[in-house]
This record gives C-alpha cells, sequence and structure tokens, in this order.
C-alpha cells in the first residue's frame, strides 16, 4: 500500500478529498453545548481517565519522578473508585524504570523515540532508539513524522519511514505523531492521516501532537483525524486508534472530545484501545470532578497526589 512515486500533495489531497474547514468549525462548537449529566457524567470521567497515557517528557526526569508516575497511573488516588490509566509515557532512557513498577498490570509502557520532538536525525538513529526502547520493555512506540519532507511534497519518504518505524517496533503498538500545528492546513493533516493510515496495522494509533509547540490538540484537528478514520474504515474496514495530546488539561475538555469520538465514530472508539489522551495535569482535574459527581463537594487541587513527587 505505499506510494510508488513522490505525489504532491495537491495530488494526494484530490485523492482523499479537500476539508470542508467552516463544516468542522461548525460541528466542533456543537460538542462544546452538549451537556451530560449525573450517571452519564460520572461515566464519561472514569472513560477519561483509563483513556490518558500519563505522561513525563521533561529534561529534569528522573528514575524516582517516573517510579511516581507509575503509581499514580495504578492507583490514581487512593480510596476512590477510578481505573488505572492506559499507560505511562516517558522518554527512551526512562522505559526501563517505568517497566520495573509496571510489569504485572495493566497499565502500559509508552515511549516517544525517532528523535521527539523534531524528527530531526538520520533515520538509522531513529530506528535504532525505537528498537532500544522496546528492547527496554515499550509496550507502545510513539513517533514523529518527518514534517520537513511532508511539506515539500516527499509523501512516500515519510510514508517509508513511518513502514520503517513500525518494522523496528515488532509487536509494539505504533502511534504516529503529525505535529498537526506544523502541517498549516486541514487538507494537509487529512492526508498526514491518510499517509500513515495506509501503512499501520489495527490498533495501532494516529495522534495530533507532541505537545511541545504553541498548539497542541483542538477539537477541529482532532476533528479532522478522526473523520479521516472515520472514512478509512468504511474504505478498508482497518480500525485506526486515535490519539490526541498537549492542552487538554481539564475534564469539560475531555468530555467533548469524548462527545466527538462518540458522534463520529461509535461507541466501538469509546475505550482506551481505540481512544488515548496524553496528558499530564488532565487527571487531576478528573479525580477532582468525580469526587464531586459522588459527593457534591470539590476537593482543593492539593487533596490529589502530585505525579511528580520524587523527582
Amino acid at each position: 500500500m505505499l506510494l510508488k512515486s513522490h505525489a504532491s500533495l495537491r495530488r494526494f489531497i484530490d485523492d482523499v478529498g479537500t476539508v470542508d474547514a467552516v463544516g468542522i468549525e461548525e460541528r466542533v462548537a456543537k460538542f462544546t453545548t452538549r451537556s451530560l449529566k449525573k450517571k452519564s457524567k460520572l461515566f464519561g470521567l472514569k472513560l477519561a481517565a483509563s483513556m490518558i497515557d500519563l505522561t513525563t517528557l521533561e529534561g529534569k526526569d528522573t528514575a524516582g519522578k517516573v517510579a511516581s508516575l507509575c503509581k499514580k497511573a495504578i492507583t490514581p488516588h487512593e480510596g476512590m473508585d477510578v481505573p488505572s490509566t492506559a499507560a505511562v509515557c516517558v522518554y527512551s532512557s526512562m522505559v526501563r524504570h517505568a517497566k520495573r513498577h509496571l510489569v504485572g498490570t495493566n497499565v502500559k509502557v509508552a515511549s516517544v523515540a525517532t528523535a521527539f520532538p523534531s524528527g530531526q536525525a538520520p533515520l538509522r538513529t531513529r530506528l535504532a532508539e525505537v528498537r532500544a526502547a522496546v528492547g527496554d520493555g515499550a509496550d507502545e512506540i510513539d513517533m514523529v513524522i518527518n514534517r520537513g519532507a511532508f511539506l515539500t511534497g516527499e509523501l512516500s519518504l515519510v510514508q517509508d519511514e513511518i513502514s520503517q518505524v513500525l518494522e523496528a517496533c515488532g509487536d509494539a503498538t505504533l502511534k504516529v505523531i503529525l505535529e498537526t500545528s506544523e502541517l498549516e492546513t486541514y487538507d494537509n493533516i487529512r492526508v498526514a492521516s491518510f499517509l500513515a493510515m495506509r501503512v499501520l496495522r489495527p490498533g495501532d494509533f494516529v495522534k495530533t501532537s507532541t505537545g511541545k509547540t504553541s498548539a497542541n490538540a483542538t477539537l477541529g484537528n482532532n476533528q479532522v483525524m478522526l473523520e479521516a478514520i472515520r472514512d478509512f474504515y468504511l474504505e478498508t474496514g482497518i480500525p485506526i486508534s486515535m490519539k490526541p495530546a498537549g492542552g487538554i488539561r481539564t475534564a469539560k475538555q475531555a468530555l467533548h472530545f469524548l462527545i466527538a469520538v462518540k458522534e463520529t465514530l461509535g461507541d466501538a472508539w469509546l475505550n482506551n484501545t481505540r481512544y488515548r489522551f496524553g496528558a499530564s495535569s488532565l487527571l487531576n482535574d478528573l479525580l477532582r470532578q468525580i469526587e464531586k459527581e459522588l459527593t457534591g463537594a470539590y476537593q482543593a487541587p492539593w487533596n490529589f497526589s502530585d505525579a511528580t513527587e520524587g523527582y
């Protein structure tokens, strides 16, 4: 399914179809008007918690900080009936520390790789990082695409690199980060989504962002990617998963994203094998909102453990 030759973005856009930008913005605006009450809201809050890739991607990360993050991922808050998060996401050098704390749990170890966040390293170096992370126990790899090659129309190069990273992953799940803020248009985001999906396996992900640029996941770019996943599924029968990342900090935002998933892809995508949130601060706001739904009162933010304790 690889492209056989370099093709212009225009030609690929003609192939997969253009995006009605005004229509996208009107649709996502309606998602923010939806209101969930009581049991439905509590269900949504807990579901969102179970979908989080609890993330630390800082230069000052340590084994102690990762250990604290893993503890919180397994048990988000003592005494509260909240599911574990889906994964802990760390740099490749921290995979072995995360694996030690997550063995025997349902929480996956995810690692960013391929010279995250820029992707500006020789392919052999990027592939070596993927193999090292998988060798240290990573269950999932979050790669970045070569945005420079994409924007200059070298689409077959981008797709071939994704394919080689996928091979280096072995049995590990691959998440392909498009870095939507650097792709400039909704049409380009749709093209990049299809470019990745045409070489991915069922259960692999397309992902919005690294979280390291000025603009990250939005309801708009999330919707463009959800509709690409829907259209690809209708065309091929292959279910591709989705991960918005960066900038999703509140429970209210997370519920809006889940409404988008339900109304675009349906209930089959409302689980953490098909949808994830890349986040570091979202979990505590979800916990506060869950406590509010259960007791009628908000707890102070400091009543919830800080996942950075111990670094």
